[in-house]
């Protein structure tokens, strides 16, 4: 894997890019958004352990699922640092310490959700514990879930910082593309910030949602316009 990056032009990066992107975004809205709201129901327990037990498959496809979206962001970041290692090589290593840090950080997070299957398909945790009781730590694995989420965003905010940086430096996509995704960046760590600080404070949640939307667009515009690399590419300081 690492010759293949190694050997990777920037043409073919972002090639690549247009492949992964996709499938990442899908597969990511698909385990970590569309599961949860279609399963879970916050402050009732008892429903969201018959629609875990109604849907098992759905629900083990989303713990594939936000696995698989981890190893896809490995890929993403590894060909990210290739296409920008030119620009500025200290910032793409940046970038890229910053994304890895996230990534066992929320595949050790999905391990909450393996726990509340197990407690749900357990006979014996039944018979110890009774059903009501069964759903509370249901409940608590799944918040913990959501909770490990809202952790691994910091990263997921750190590393739009010097990837920014690199869009805009680079000259292979308009600047206002940095700009977007430094915001995103922001909106990111205030969203954690926010969420742990003031939990109750929930106007901002909109501004925030408009804020991370510059990542989105960065991911469209490369898949839909790819990016402007020049045939000579001296290294940019």
């Amino acid at each position: 894997m690492t010759n293949i990056i190694t050997d990777l032009t920037q043409q073919k990066a972002v090639t690549i890019l247009r492949i992964l992107y996709p499938i990442w975004a899908v597969v990511g809205i698909f385990s970590i958004m569309y599961v949860p709201a279609t399963l879970i129901v916050q402050g009732d327990a008892t429903t969201t352990a018959n629609n875990i037990l109604d849907n098992e498959l759905l629900f083990r496809m989303g713990i594939v699922g936000s696995l698989i979206t981890q190893l896809i962001f490995i890929l993403v970041v590894l060909v990210l640092f290739k296409l920008f290692k030119q620009v500025n090589e200290n910032h793409a290593s940046l970038m890229v310490i910053f994304a890895l840090v996230s990534v066992p950080i929320a595949m050790l997070n999905t391990l909450n959700r393996v726990a509340a299957l197990l407690l749900l398909n357990g006979a014996d945790y039944l018979q110890v514990f009774g059903a009501d009781q069964l759903h509370a730590q249901m409940m608590l694995f799944l918040n913990l879930n959501e909770q490990g989420v809202m952790i691994a965003s910091i990263f997921w905010g750190l590393w739009l910082f010097p990837l920014g940086y690199l869009i805009y430096r680079s000259g292979y996509f308009p600047r206002i593309l940095g700009v977007l995704v430094i915001m995103a960046g922001f909106g990111y760590l205030i969203d954690f910030f926010t969420h742990f600080l003031l939990p109750n404070y929930e106007t901002i949640g909109p501004v925030l949602e408009v804020m991370t939307v510059g990542e989105t667009i960065f991911m469209a515009w490369v898949l839909l316009k790819g990016a402007k690399i020049p045939k000579i590419n001296p290294e940019i300081t």
